[in-house]
Formats: structure tokens, sequence, C-alpha cells
């Protein structure tokens, strides 16, 4: 089968390589599309060490067309949304038939670009920050794959005012379309907001963003730290003063969580599915690339270049 590797010398191409087999749990995916997320761009970049040859790759949409033991016989020919370890970008995947989410509402476009960031957008709004109506939020990345999502999910649960922090100025506009009440630019957080607070603040950016968020929380608030696209440089947080206004600090980790409880991140990832399937939540996809252009597509995802979700065509 044709796979985007990631060979030794750190360069991706497109070559043949067997065709994986299932383990017991396990389902074998014939690819359509997959999805571009940011563990790609960690990857690429070296930050988590991973062995080469490594396909990378980590949600992706099609048919199962084989399944391990355990899995029920039944499942060949099922149209599923695959959240994979590894290997979406190959017209052949093997992953955990509970990570195998049965897609029958959505395109398969649609099933690819879902992946690992409408499940986590949907955790962040209800299962960490427990948004409940009438709340204000605020979400930093507004334009990215998580963003473009959360500020819809926090809609479903009744959010009052949501705010966006966008990259730069050119998708201030962007951010607006999807629904916030008011988009700024990074360069104008926090000054733009004039002292305002936010009962939830959703947090992948991290350095000085991350202190500043703490300052802008409303009493008994809640920040929810999920990444770290400006620095992996820790900053330092007084118990204290949190425990003075009651607010929080919290995370989530989604590649743990598969790993601990996959079952619950398949449950969340159902109840998101549900919201897409019916058209209160809409994945944007802006961009599709072909499987020679996957270096291409992780490279326009961490330099800014996309907004919204991009996908790679692969069956």
């Amino acid at each position: 089968m044709k796979a985007a590797v990631l060979a030794t010398d750190n360069q991706m191409r497109v070559t043949e390589i067997a065709e994986p087999t299932p383990g017991r749990g396990e389902v074998v995916i014939r690819v359509a599309y997959a999805g571009v997320q940011w563990g790609d761009v960690l990857i690429l970049n070296g930050h988590f060490p991973t062995p080469r040859p490594f396909v990378p790759g980590f949600e992706a949409s099609g048919q199962i067309i084989a399944v391990g033991e355990g899995v029920d016989p039944a499942r060949v020919n099922e149209q599923v949304i695959a959240l994979t370890s590894s290997g979406g970008f190959a017209e052949v995947v093997v992953v955990a038939s509970v990570l195998a989410i049965a897609a029958p509402t959505v395109d398969s476009r649609t099933a690819a670009a879902f992946g690992w960031v409408t499940s986590t957008a949907y955790d962040l709004i209800n299962t960490v920050a427990g948004v409940r109506p009438g709340q204000s939020v605020l979400i930093h990345a507004a334009a990215g794959g998580v963003g473009t999502l959360a500020g819809q999910f926090a809609r479903a649960a009744g959010a009052g005012r949501v705010v966006g922090i966008v990259g730069n100025p050119k998708q201030v506009d962007y951010a607006r379309q999807l629904g916030y009440d008011q988009a700024l630019s990074r360069e104008e957080f926090p000054q733009a907001l004039d002292g305002e607070h936010f009962d939830v603040i959703l947090d992948p950016i991290g350095g000085p963003a991350r202190l500043a968020n703490l300052k802008h929380l409303a009493p008994h608030g809640r920040t929810v730290v999920y990444g770290n696209i400006a620095t992996f440089e820790p900053v330092s947080v007084s118990v204290n003063d949190l425990l003075t206004q009651g607010t929080s600090m919290l995370t989530y980790n989604s590649n743990l969580l598969s790993q601990t409880h996959p079952e619950r991140l398949a449950d969340s990832a159902r109840r998101a599915l549900e919201l897409v399937g019916n058209g209160k939540v809409s994945i944007d996809i802006t961009a599709e690339y072909e499987l020679a252009d996957v270096e291409t597509a992780i490279a326009d995802l961490a330099g800014g270049a996309t907004r919204g979700k991009s996908i790679v065509r692969i069956g």
C-alpha cells in the first residue's frame, strides 16, 4: 500500500509499505481521507520521540475491511471515524475498535475532518469546563481546528458571550463568521479586553498568555490548558491566588485519555457527532491536499497559513 513515510532523514516520502494486520480488539480501515492536526506538527518538529521510519496521521475516515479477534465481524463495511495513534496518512490503517466510531450521518470528508479536534472541543466545553447557560467564554486559537468548533459547542451549551482570540489580524473576520461575539488578534490580547472577565477560558497557547488568562477569570472561573502552541516553557501559578478567587486551572490530554479510558473518549466523540450530524455544529474544511503533499499540509498548519480544518485525500 502507499503511505506518507517520515524517513530517518526526517523527510516525508510517499512509498510502498506492507499493509498492517489487526491484533485483538482492532479493526482494519481502508482510508478515504485523513485529517491534518497539531500532533502531526509536533511529530515532524521532533517534539515527540518516535522511531523512524514512521507513518504520521492521527485521524482518518473510511470503511472497515477486516476485524481482529474479539471484534464483531458485523462491523466489516461500516463507515467510521478513526482516532489513531499513527498511520492515518496511508491507504490502510489499523485502529482500536473502540476508537473506530460509526459515522453514518456524515460524509467521508467531514468524518476525516471530525478527528480528534471535534471530540476535544466537545470535551473542553462540556466535560472539563462544564460550561453552563449564560456563562461567558474566551477561546484562544479561535480560527484553528479546535477553536472553530469550541465556540459552536459553547453556544450549544447555552453560553452567553463568546470571544475568540486568533493568531493574526487576517483571521479576525473569519472567526466572526463562525459566530464569535467578538474576535481579537493575539497582538490585541489582553489589552483590548479592557478588564473583562470570563467564566471559562480555553488555552492551548502557553507562556505569558497563560498567566494573562488567570487575570481575566471571573470568580469561580476555570481556565482549561490543552496545548503549548507558543512555547513549552513552564509557568508558575500560585494556588493561594487561585483559592482566593475560587478559580481553577484544569488540563485536558486527549491522547492520554485514549490510552487510559478510550471508552470515555469514544462516548464524547459520539455525542459530538450527534451535534454535527443534526447541523447544530459545523466543521469548516478549508483545505484539501493529496497524499504526496502531506508535508506541505503540515507545514501550512504550523505556519498559520490555514484556518479551520485541513484534510488529505487518500482513497
